[in-house]
């Protein structure tokens, strides 16, 4: 090889290297925010509790989940869509902050609510099949004293 395509091929790998440094160097960006809803959820004392969940209804939506994302306000949530009833798992993979999960079945009913923490890839899994799952902010159900048992109106 020629010195001439020496160093044009030491500027063309010098050039990749940079560049993928630079990418690199960026944090990777959740997915833009979905279609929100604003879901009302009854509690056992009455109460209309209510959360703007975004709405992750497609394959690649629900595996992006909240990935990625910095913050998320307690208020604010992501509601899992699937197709059928069946046993829902979740982890956290690439997910920095701190959630609590509701599983819904398909008429609302909460059955279950647990914590997950960041960056855990042991799966969170539903003791009973459902059709939706509820993230929001760590303790978010707690604090507005949300509680198995209470129903979400899912009408979006």
């Amino acid at each position: 090889m020629s010195s001439r395509g020496c160093v044009l091929r030491l500027f063309l790998c010098l050039a990749l290297v940079a560049a993928n440094a630079g990418s690199a160097a960026r944090e990777p960006q959740g997915q833009p925010r979905l279609r929100t809803a604003l879901l009302s959820i009854e509690t056992a004392d009455g109460r209309a509790v209510e959360v703007a969940a975004e709405l992750a209804v497609t394959e690649s939506e629900r595996a992006a989940g909240l990935m990625h994302r910095t913050s998320l306000p307690d208020g604010e949530g992501m509601l899992f869509v699937f197709e059928r009833d069946q046993i829902l798992s979740f982890w956290m993979q690439n997910t920095v902050i701190p959630l609590s999960i509701a599983f819904v079945s398909r008429g609302g009913l909460i059955t279950e609510i647990r914590d997950m923490r960041p960056l855990d890839l042991t799966p969170v899994v539903s003791a009973r099949p459902g059709r939706y799952a509820l993230e929001v902010p760590q303790g978010w159900f707690e604090r507005e004293g949300v509680a198995v048992g209470d129903r979400i109106r899912l009408d979006f």
